[in-house]
């Protein structure tokens, strides 16, 4: 039984469960990206919030087929994704975008529009080592760039520009995925989106 005292926290949690953002996960192929947000995004659907993961592989396939792998394509596919994060998080979904988004100027226009929208936007960059990476290696990228089956693999013969001043950096190679997505959400509880 909720009683009058309860009512005000009740409001508040059901304010926060309304309240839309973006957090937008960068870092190399096979740093964890997709890995955290999957935990995080259970958990977050566990306390009642409504929640989009905007998976950036799912999203070439179906949102951006037909784009390559030039700094153009992109960055196309990066504002593409940018446009649907923002939609979705001024409706009040909690959106977590796990893509690489190697470009700077890149991730720098979709915090640009957020903020525009006056929508929450976190960035958060998953600082996995390239040498981890290519040992996890979980699409086998790292293995076809060095066969020569690929070119223009991010970190390796394509730059990656990490950010500078992320809102959160997790080093997801010396903690777990439960760590990391923890330390996650309590970013999102600190700014009062979780």
């Amino acid at each position: 039984m909720t009683t009058t005292a309860d009512a005000p926290a009740a409001s508040t949690a059901a304010a926060v469960q309304a309240c839309g953002a973006t957090v937008w996960l960068t870092g190399l192929p096979s740093a964890g990206k997709t890995t955290i947000a999957s935990a995080l995004a259970e958990r977050l659907r566990a306390e009642g919030h409504r929640v989009e993961i905007l998976d950036g592989d799912e999203i070439r396939e179906f949102l951006s087929r037909g784009l390559g792998f030039t700094r153009a394509d992109r960055d196309t596919n990066i504002q593409r994704i940018g446009f649907v994060a923002e939609l979705l998080a001024s409706n009040g979904v909690k959106v977590l975008a796990p893509v690489i988004a190697p470009y700077a100027d890149s991730r720098a226009a979709v915090a640009a529009r957020h903020a525009t929208q006056h929508t929450a936007y976190l960035e958060v960059h998953v600082a996995t080592p390239v040498e981890v990476c290519s040992e996890r290696d979980v699409k086998g990228l790292y293995a076809k760039q060095a066969a020569g089956e690929i070119s223009g693999l991010t970190g390796v013969d394509d730059p990656y520009e990490a950010p500078a001043f992320p809102d959160l950096r997790i080093e997801a190679h010396t903690q777990t995925v439960a760590e990391s997505a923890a330390a996650l959400h309590a970013l999102l509880t600190e700014r009062g989106l979780a």
